[in-house]
């Protein structure tokens, strides 16, 4: 049985920072490619960063560079999102996602809330 559980979410004020953590289980977590993603009210979900398999290559939105960072701990089998410089537009549901080839499963999401 798969599973994602993500934690690390909550309230700070703009200009703070979050470390945001995934822990998976009943996968082979060396083998996937790890994203996060996140959902603002009313909006669609949309990828923030992930972390490729093997040599960890990474990618970020354009909103998020230079602020947020993406890394992984296969000996822990865990993915983390070091989260900088908080805006009051990061305000959302941060999800992490496992994916290998046709096979993606989600975790349940963790809130974050930037405001003063």
């Amino acid at each position: 049985q798969v599973q994602l559980v993500e934690s690390g979410g909550g309230l700070v004020q703009p200009g703070g920072s979050l470390r945001l953590s995934c822990a998976a289980s009943g996968v082979t977590f060396s083998s996937y490619t790890m994203s996060w993603y996140r959902q603002a009210p009313g909006k669609e979900r949309e990828l923030v960063a992930y972390i490729r398999s093997g040599g960890g290559g990474t990618n970020y939105a354009d909103s998020v560079k230079g602020r947020f960072t993406i890394s992984r701990d296969n000996a822990k089998n865990t993915v983390y999102l070091q989260m900088n410089s908080l805006k009051p537009e990061d305000t959302a549901v941060y999800y992490c996602k496992a994916a290998w080839y046709i096979n993606s499963y989600w975790g349940q999401g963790t809130q974050v809330t930037v405001s003063s």
